[in-house]
Order: structure tokens, then C-alpha cells, then sequence
């Protein structure tokens, strides 16, 4: 027999902003209660990803420093998204699991998950862009069939541009220039900017992902490393390097009509 026990992390903060942010919390406990597995393409990660039967949810598995470093700074984070427009894809709940198995050695398995609005739902996404900012050619070898990098997304955007009105291009640059402050500020960098095409509706559909990513100890000495190595241009840089040049390149790509 196998029993399951559950921690709900920040509880009533997420409770409170669910109610606020999406639907009515049986509706978002109804999507939960019917997941599958998906394969979700387009990073390096190992981890387990699922997506509720509705389409509406993604649950992601998580490490536990992800987990301590989501605690550390939830206060500021739900102070964010209660402000004024964000893209930063919405986190609807952390859950730690533990799952006992009980017999001759009572078997002890823990995990965690974090539960993501998805982003493209009910949306026909003809492309998938996972963007960094970086046209670091190693990065682009790890990319995926389904979805493209940045060198890729330049290169589309030379040979068949998408065109915002410039009143949308200067809304994007806000919001992104405040969520990237808001990560700046946490010691945050390594995250990405989602970004789908809806060819029917014409439109860009997008959100920044992975953001619970500090710059830990480790990865300054990747920095150094790949720095060292003159042809090598690092992905990960400090969180302020990070930010500008993430900025830098959402504001030089997307182009105006």
C-alpha cells in the first residue's frame, strides 16, 4: 500500500490569488483531478511535466531549492502580480508530495510540483519560441524540433517579420522592463520568454517561464568558466547582465509596423 501525504506551500496566498487572478476553486480543483503526462518540448530539463485533460493547466515537477527560493520571496511575488500587467506566467499553486510505501522497508519517495497557467490555451500555435536573449549557438544545439531558439527567431523574424503596432511594442517593453526589475531584484535570472504564433488570429502570444532560478554559487563559476574560454559566450550571467540583455533583445527584435 502506498500512501500519499501533501504540503500546500503559501496556501492561503495562493487560495487568495487564484480567486483573484483565474476562476472559482472548483474549477481549478476539477482541471487538477484529470492530468496526463506530456512530453514538453524545447528545454534541457529532466523534469516531469503533466497537463490537466482540459487544457486549461501545467504541472511541472520542481527541485527543493526552487521550492525554498519561491518561499523566500512569495510576498514580493504576489505583491507583483496583483499590479499592473505581468508576463510572467502564473504560478496557481507549489504542492511538496511524499509518497510512503509501506511493507518490509516502508519506501519514502518526495517531490514537488508547481502548477502553471498554460500559456497557449485554446489558442492554434502554428510556432514555438523559447527565448534568452542570447544567440549562443551551443544553446541553440540543445533546442527541439518543436520549439525554436533565439538564433531561429531572429532569422524568421529577417526572412518573414511579425509586426507589432507600435502602441503594443511599447506596452511589451514596460512590462517586460518591470518583470525583469522584479527578477533582478530576487537574484533571478536563466528564464525565457515563451512565444507562440497564432497564425489564425494573427497574433503573438507570450510569457516568461522558469524564473526560479537563482545565481547560486555554481552558477557564477559556469560564468567564469565559459568566460575564460574566448569562444565560448556564457548563457548565464549575473542577474542585471541577464536582465539588460534580455531587454535589449525583445526591444531590437520585435519589430513595428
Amino acid at each position: 500500500m502506498v500512501k500519499c501525504s501533501v504540503v500546500i506551500v503559501c496556501a492561503n496566498q495562493f487560495r487568495a490569488y487564484r480567486q483573484q487572478c483565474c476562476t472559482y476553486e472548483e474549477s481549478y480543483i476539477a482541471s487538477l483531478s484529470r492530468c496526463r503526462r506530456w512530453d514538453a518540448q524545447g528545454g534541457k530539463s529532466k523534469a516531469l511535466f503533466a497537463k490537466t485533460l482540459d487544457d486549461r493547466l501545467v504541472i511541472k515537477e520542481i527541485e527543493k531549492s526552487e521550492v525554498d527560493l519561491f518561499v523566500k520571496f512569495s510576498s514580493d511575488y504576489f505583491r507583483h502580480m496583483r499590479g499592473s500587467e505581468t508576463c510572467l506566467a502564473k504560478i496557481l499553486g507549489i504542492y511538496q508530495l511524499t509518497f510512503t510505501q509501506h511493507g518490509t522497508n516502508n519506501r519514502e519517495k518526495n517531490c514537488s510540483v508547481m502548477v502553471i497557467e498554460n500559456l497557449f490555451f485554446d489558442r492554434n500555435i502554428h510556432r514555438m519560441y523559447d527565448l534568452k536573449g542570447t544567440l549562443n549557438s551551443a544553446r541553440e544545439l540543445g533546442g527541439s524540433s518543436d520549439v525554436f531558439l533565439d538564433i531561429k527567431f531572429v532569422a524568421d523574424m529577417d526572412s518573414s517579420p511579425i509586426y507589432l503596432e507600435q502602441s503594443a511594442k511599447t506596452l511589451l517593453n514596460q512590462v517586460i522592463l518591470r518583470d525583469t526589475q522584479f527578477l533582478e531584484a530576487n537574484n533571478i535570472m536563466d528564464y525565457s520568454l515563451l512565444l507562440g504564433v497564432d497564425e489564425n488570429q494573427k497574433q503573438l502570444v507570450c510569457g516568461i517561464i522558469d524564473y526560479l532560478q537563482q545565481y547560486s554559487f555554481n552558477k557564477q563559476l559556469e560564468t567564469l568558466f565559459k568566460s575564460s574560454i574566448k569562444s565560448v559566450s556564457p548563457t548565464i550571467v549575473p542577474p542585471e547582465n541577464y536582465a539588460g540583455r534580455f531587454r535589449e533583445f525583445i526591444n531590437t527584435t520585435f519589430r513595428t509596423s
